[in-house]
């Protein structure tokens, strides 16, 4: 009979981990605490509107090891309609100044010496840099199952990304653009209001639109539930089982092997190998008891700064509306939506530009903030109900100063916020992409395995500071391939698979 595999968690994932566990003849079953699979890459409809609460753009959709990733999930296959904005997005000031960034470098060094002409060496510098960190990628296999070869071919096809990594991976994007000497006030408090802020890693911001500059990120019309139910398609069609609205209480350890889940109504589920695609804390600390901690995992738990969870406020709006950006920066430290007084900024999403977002004619529009965890945690409901509302209010309020007149277009409204997050997750303290990328941690992953526990792997965004769905979903597909070396199986995927049928 074939080996069992559980998996913890449905999101990208845990889907990852069990497509590729049925294309290498596992029994796998996925448990998610959620109603559906998907976990952070998520939306949900309200009166025929769609509030998407993940999906901006998608790393890989054009060409790359994600982008073969996603082929072989199905989440890009005949049907799949990619868009590529021309902005990537805009900032106003307090001045009313704006700031625009666009997803084609040429374009945006264009645009910077038009404006800020004084600067023209430290912005030719800098988009030169991004166009050598385009060449960036990560690497398809497991740190476990690579040799030195593999590094080699990676350094030699990356090589022009490899000098900016080398020469910036322990900055700051702050200190990057204090090196740049930017004169112009206008530019430089732009760049630090963006990414300069919590030790934000240089080579993050540098590689950012090296993606967006290729076209290969770009947005999936249909959002987050276009790449979430492609993969549980494809899981389920491959045999794959899921079982929802169950939360993972334990994970039962016989003799340092993990054989078993036991849910929280008691049920017992047991394998030959458990993933968890789940939260990185919750899975070490509650499923685990905190038992199986290596230095590195208490250490990044411990002192690595989390993404601070977020807000979103969304309209579903009687009329069309029509917008020049898509993501729209609005620069507001100390204003206060409900309880929470802004750090630096708010954003405004206006998804004109998804035909499925809204019924023909209307138009969807979300509003999203900064608002720590401990703003939320242990409030009660009558308070947090009463939290809403003043949200809902105050957001409604801001969207008004926008576009004028709008509030008796509103159809319909929806608040989501942290305790959301982590009602339907379970991430830790509302982290929706985890561990902050700043230039301490970039460059470090967390170990998929934890010491002293056989049969058992981590897998999803905990892995990697920045989360995200491309890694979290290779993160899955890595898992496979460890349990398949230990199998002393070799590891296929879906082209593999058809050619042995053929």
């Amino acid at each position: 009979m074939p080996k069992k595999v559980i998996i913890i968690g449905g999101g990208v994932a845990g889907l990852a981990a069990g497509i590729y566990g049925q294309l290498n003849g596992f029994d796998t079953e996925i448990i998610d605490m959620h109603i559906r699979c998907g976990g952070q890459c998520t939306a949900w409809s309200r009166e025929g509107y769609r509030f998407d609460n993940c999906l901006h753009w998608l790393v890989g959709t054009a060409s790359g090891p994600f982008h073969d990733l996603w082929k072989e999930t199905g989440v890009l296959n005949g049907d799949t309609r990619v868009l590529d904005h021309t902005v990537y997005l805009k900032l106003r000031d307090m001045q009313g100044n704006d700031f625009v960034i666009y997803a084609n470098i040429d374009k945006w060094e264009e645009y910077l010496l038009a404006h800020f002409p004084e600067d023209e060496a430290a912005i030719r510098r800098m988009c030169h840099d991004m166009r050598k960190a385009s060449s960036f990628e990560l690497l398809t296999d497991p740190p476990a199952l690579r040799s030195w070869t593999t590094y080699l071919r990676a350094a030699r096809r990356m090589l022009p990304a490899l000098g900016v990594f080398m020469r910036y991976r322990k900055r700051t994007a702050r200190e990057y653009f204090d090196d740049l000497n930017f004169r112009n006030l206008r530019l430089r408090t732009a760049l630090y209001d963006l990414f300069g802020d919590n030790g934000f890693s240089a080579v993050v911001f540098l590689m950012m639109l090296g993606w967006f500059h290729q076209k290969n990120a770009g947005y999936l019309i249909g959002g987050s539930l276009a790449v979430s139910d492609a993969m549980t398609a494809k899981y389920q069609s491959l045999g794959g089982r899921v079982t929802l609205g169950r939360a993972v209480k334990h994970i039962l350890v016989s003799e340092g092997m993990a054989v078993a889940v036991i849910l929280e109504d008691g049920r017992e589920m047991r394998g030959d190998y458990i993933i968890s695609a789940a939260d990185g804390h919750s899975t070490l600390f509650d499923m685990l008891k905190g038992k199986f901690l290596s230095r590195p995992i208490h250490d990044a738990y411990s002192t690595w700064p989390l993404y601070t969870p977020l807000v979103q406020v969304s309209f579903g709006i009687d009329r069309p509306l029509p917008a020049s950006s898509s993501i729209e920066v609005f620069l507001a430290p100390g204003r206060t939506i409900g309880s929470t007084a802004l750090e630096r900024s708010y954003t405004l999403m206006n998804y004109s530009f998804d035909p499925t977002a809204a019924p023909e004619g209307k138009s969807v529009v979300a509003l999203r903030f900064e608002s720590p965890w401990a703003l939320w945690d242990g409030v009660d409901e009558t308070a947090y109900r009463l939290e809403k509302q003043r949200i809902l209010s105050d957001a409604t309020a801001l969207l008004e100063r926008h576009y004028p007149g709008i509030r008796s277009s509103i159809e319909v409204t929806d608040v989501s916020t942290p305790r959301t997050t982590r009602r339907i997750t379970g991430v830790w303290k509302g982290a929706y992409e985890g561990f902050l990328p700043t230039n301490v941690n970039f460059y470090r992953t967390l170990p998929m395995t934890v010491p002293g526990l056989k049969n058992f792997y981590m897998a999803g965004q905990w892995l990697s500071p920045g989360g995200g769905l491309p890694p979290s979903a290779l993160s899955g597909k890595w898992a496979i391939q460890l349990i398949c070396r230990k199998e002393r199986r070799t590891f296929r995927t879906q082209e593999a698979v058809m050619a042995i049928a053929e």
